[in-house]
């Protein structure tokens, strides 16, 4: 059975598909769960020294799969190694795909609609896995200097890509002293980017 269109699953809809045994698996009330295919969660130097931090949000809330954020870490990181070193960024993944997702596996020959009839909305078996995001909850992150933020605007655009829905990126300094401010005002720093658009944005 091949990979059904990120269409079907990336609405946010229905009760979750969760039920699990983390340690005795004989007592799975889910069976035949499928393997996460997100690699790694967590890349680059785990360094407290960055003074940036680029999040990635969803403009709704949807359903993400793990193939969808293993692509979205593939193509920031290998964008980042190949401008940037390893020692200069982290990129993290903030959602786990924890929802089973299920389909209903039919004939796959050639006409086979002509002889097979399926029920309507079978419950079907576990073909995957989701992560549920809700809109004010981060995708995915990545930290850095403030003198690589067009890379790393770039990489974040490009990850976005791989997300069913549109997104936007939230800037944040961690490092307030990087900032320049004057004594009576207060700068806030924010970039937004809809649709793989960037606009700066200056509040006071």
């Amino acid at each position: 059975m091949g990979l059904r269109p990120a269409s079907v699953d990336r609405d946010y809809k229905g009760r979750p598909y969760t039920r699990t045994a983390k340690r005795v698996h004989k007592k799975n009330y889910i069976k035949g769960i499928p393997g996460s295919k997100i690699n790694k969660f967590d890349t680059g130097k785990l360094n407290d020294e960055y003074d940036i931090e680029f999040l990635v949000y969803p403009d709704r809330d949807m359903q993400i799969r793990h193939n969808a954020l293993e692509a979205c870490r593939v193509s920031a990181n290998g964008y980042l190694r190949k401008n940037i070193t390893t020692q200069d960024f982290r990129l993290k993944i903030r959602v786990h795909p924890h929802n089973i997702l299920r389909a209903h596996a039919q004939a796959a020959v050639a006409q086979a609609d002509r002889f097979y009839d399926g029920m309507r909305k079978p419950f079907g078996k576990p073909a995957g896995r989701a992560a549920r995001v809700k809109q004010k909850q981060a995708i995915f992150s990545v930290r850095s200097f403030k003198k690589y933020s067009n890379i790393v605007k770039e990489a974040c655009k490009r990850a976005s890509m791989k997300i069913p829905y549109s997104t936007k990126l939230v800037v944040t300094p961690l490092n307030k002293k990087v900032v320049d401010t004057p004594i009576k005002e207060k700068v806030v720093e924010t970039t937004t980017v809809v649709d793989a658009t960037v606009e700066e944005n200056v509040k006071e």
